[in-house]
């Protein structure tokens, strides 16, 4: 996260500090005309700002808050994972609502009265919070205690196309374990039954956790530099990725019946009948597991997965997984059928 945190030190960070937390007038004036490196040293430029001609401004000296400073390094990686968050989610959700997500799914039995409002605010409530928490994580990988590295040269060469594969088959497995272990009927109440208030969810959904659900859910991805070796911009482009495949998973679209690929289709399994499909990228560990549940072959017809003999089939086997798992519905409400004619 260096990388990401000296380019928006570069844009906007830099000014904000200088306006909010000042240096002293006279230890301003004592600098003189010394140049930015020689009166606060910065360090090197990361090189995607020098790809993209951004350098220091005069502001990179003015703030009481030096940019090595772990205070303001945290500060700005809360910032950067709450409004990067946010940006990816609204962007992405929004994206697939309007070009994947079928709005038949509104006259499904047990959609939810002002569903997308509730998903959206409970995002909302989730991300910073889940932010506060994995800022540690980044904030140790600018301080170098992680075995992230900057050169292709610094490994191996066929390590720059393992990470990948690698990367995938660690959280895919550990996701998985955390998941499932959400689902123990001591913790499910408390962290995880928010997140399946969505039997039928939408692409806003993908967010809407408790926050301590969605930061353990995202606990492998933080610890893996800690012990796999993990290219800079690999890093970045995972963590956009997940978020990403986070939000396919919730949009409906059934388009991978791959007996490998845990797509849209598993996860819906999982939301409408709890207990199965817990991985994340892959079905690997819910076989070996015994948690893997076909998805239903109606779900691949665009007209079928609209039934209404389907949804009333899935609904009759959701009540019964519900008063088993949870004892009460009462926290959800559902679309009355009055609202949905009028819809």
């Amino acid at each position: 996260m260096d990388y990401v945190l000296s380019i928006t030190d570069n844009l906007f960070f830099d000014y904000l500090y200088a306006k909010a937390l000042p240096l002293p007038a006279e230890v301003l004036s004592s600098l003189g005309n010394a140049t930015i490196t020689a009166a606060r040293p910065l360090g090197p430029n990361d090189p995607v700002s020098e790809f993209l001609g951004f350098k220091p401004s005069e502001y990179a000296i003015m703030s009481q808050w030096e940019r090595g400073d772990w205070k303001r390094q945290a500060m700005s990686l809360f910032l950067i994972t709450w409004l990067f968050g946010l940006v990816i989610y609204y962007i992405g959700a929004t994206l697939s609502y309007i070009f994947v997500f079928d709005k038949r799914t509104f006259n499904h039995p047990k959609f939810l009265k002002n569903q997308i409002r509730q998903e959206i605010m409970q995002t909302n409530k989730a991300l910073p919070v889940m932010a506060i928490f994995t800022t540690p994580f980044f904030l140790a990988e600018v301080k170098g205690y992680s075995n992230l590295y900057t050169h292709t040269t610094d490994v191996p060469n066929w390590y720059n196309y393992f990470q990948f594969p690698l990367f995938i088959a660690f959280t895919d497995c550990f996701i998985y374990m955390i998941h499932r272990g959400l689902h123990h009927p001591l913790i499910y109440k408390h962290l995880h039954k928010p997140h399946h208030k969505w039997i039928m969810p939408t692409p806003y959904a993908s967010h809407a956790f408790h926050p301590l659900d969605g930061y353990a859910q995202s606990l492998p991805y933080h610890i893996f530099p800690f012990i796999f070796p993990l290219h800079k911009l690999a890093y970045i482009a995972l963590f956009a990725f997940i978020n990403v495949w986070t939000i396919f998973i919730h949009d409906g679209e059934y388009i991978a019946n791959s007996p490998i690929i845990n797509g849209a289709a598993c996860h819906t399994m999982h939301h409408l009948y709890f207990n199965y499909n817990y991985g994340q990228f892959t079905t690997i560990w819910d076989r070996l597991g015994g948690s893997y549940r076909e998805p239903s072959l109606e779900l691949f017809d665009k007209e079928k997965k609209m039934d209404t003999k389907v949804w009333n089939k899935q609904v009759g086997e959701m009540e019964k997984v519900v008063k088993e798992v949870e004892g009460d519905d009462s926290f959800r409400e559902y679309v009355s059928h009055e609202s949905k004619k009028s819809q």
